[in-house]
């Protein structure tokens, strides 16, 4: 049996780079898409603030009995580098993250 798990979290775009940051992921990999299902991420939703420049991000994860390590894949490790010119990262080309608590649930 597979429970959901929700996760939040906010991230920054460099700024002029709003349409950019949108365009690049009109276009996400084929490749990009198909590890993210097969990591349980059955829904994914990227809103932007543009008055701060903040991503705030919402996915709805399947937990499985296997786990795919995200960051240690390749391909996830391709697309960092590919948005490292556009947003906050850190030193490895990851985003820059900070974690949002869930307050109210409806």
């Amino acid at each position: 049996m597979s429970t959901t798990q929700v996760n939040a979290f906010r991230m920054k775009l460099k700024p002029g780079q709003e349409e950019e940051y949108k365009r690049r992921h009109d276009t996400i990999w084929p490749e990009l898409k198909e590890l993210l299902q097969q990591a349980g991420i059955t829904e994914y939703y990227i809103f932007l603030d543009e008055a701060t420049l903040s991503l705030f991000a919402f996915q709805k994860v399947e937990q499985r009995t296997e786990t795919i390590d995200l960051p240690a894949q390749p391909i996830m490790r391709r697309w960092w580098d590919y948005m490292a010119d556009i947003m906050d990262v850190n030193e490895d080309n990851s985003p820059v993250v900070a974690q949002c608590s869930e307050v109210f649930g409806l």
